[in-house]
């Protein structure tokens, strides 16, 4: 196994690996959110997703880079066969795991193998704190049967993330879902500005929220949190979508996303993906994915992002470099 040693860790250039690994096995899902940033569901599959052998074949070259993490989310990672197979060749090789997850594939057998292996983090998506609420903004989402299951992890001590994304639909529910993670033994409540991202850019008009009403939901929140003793810890991402992408533009992250067909993204809101792990050598992945963070063509279409919004729409694409330049010289 690979130290991957950093230098003194100021850099993301510093580190001959990624230290995070983000992987979206499948873009299929049962649900299809209204806020999905993927746009996945049940026949959201990407034609091209890599096959089994191809995903196991990744999973020993992540032992062998010595990259100490990985978070698996999609689509619906759990639900993939092979995902199972995966996880025992990083529990093995000593690759902590963080699932984001519907819940829904999380069996009693299941949740005792996550508790036998080395499971470092469960995320289960719960946008809303009433059935009402939950299935118009989460239909195929199956209200009772995640509530099951955060139970179900609850009782094996496995601390289930309770992650809310806030809409116009499920917004004055936001306190009493935080409640409602208390009560069931959650470790962390995440939530933060909705992603303008997939479905849910699609639905922007209807669904994200102004920024007035957002801020007062969250002072509400930390409020009962804080007269609560915050039973549950309170994680409330800063940044919308867009401050995302000029704040990792000046300090990229050291990870790279993989998507369904192995294609290494910068960030789920960019395009840009200059690498294959079917194609490229995890070193060749990291070194092309930290000169694309470099490159003008990057910084030039997240500069013309906080104008022209609309770009957002493309973000589940997967371009190599010097496609946004064809597009811009197309366009003229």
């Amino acid at each position: 196994m690979s130290d991957n040693k950093p230098g003194d860790g100021a850099s993301v250039a510093d580190y001959s690996s990624p230290l995070f690994l983000a992987w979206q096995l499948t873009n299929r899902c049962e649900a299809t959110c209204l806020t999905c940033c993927e746009d996945s569901g049940p026949d959201k599959g990407w034609k091209d997703e890599m096959s089994e052998e191809q995903a196991l074949k990744f999973a020993h070259d992540v032992v062998a880079a010595g990259i100490p993490y990985a978070a698996f989310g999609g689509g619906e990672p759990l639900a993939v066969p092979h995902f199972w197979k995966i996880a025992e060749i990083f529990d093995k090789g000593g690759v902590g795991l963080k699932l984001e997850t519907t819940g829904l594939p999380i069996t009693e057998e299941k949740a005792d193998y996550l508790k036998s292996i080395n499971t470092n983090c469960i995320q289960i998506s719960m946008d809303g704190a009433t059935k009402e609420i939950f299935d118009r903004v989460r239909p195929g989402g199956r209200y009772d049967d995640v509530v099951a299951v955060l139970k179900r992890l609850g009782k094996r001590d496995l601390q289930p993330e309770w992650v809310f994304v806030p809409n116009k639909l499920n917004i004055g529910e936001i306190v009493k879902a935080y409640e409602m993670a208390a009560d069931l033994g959650c470790r962390t409540f995440i939530t933060g500005p909705v992603m303008r991202l997939g479905r849910a850019a699609q639905a922007w008009a209807s669904l994200g929220l102004p920024k007035d009403v957002w801020e007062k939901a969250a002072d509400a929140l930390r409020e009962r949190a804080a007269k609560m003793g915050e039973p549950v810890k309170l994680s409330i991402y800063p940044w919308d979508i867009l401050t995302e992408m000029t704040t990792r533009l000046d300090s990229p992250q050291a990870m790279v996303l993989v998507v369904p067909n192995g294609r290494a993204k910068l960030l789920n809101a960019l395009p840009f993906a200059p690498a294959s792990v079917i194609e490229h050598s995890i070193e060749e992945c990291w070194t092309r994915y930290l000169d694309a963070w470099k490159s003008e063509e990057v910084k030039d279409f997240i500069t013309t992002c906080q104008v022209k919004k609309e770009l957002l729409l493309h973000a589940n694409e997967t371009w190599w470099p010097g496609e946004w330049a064809k597009r811009k010289a197309a366009a003229q």
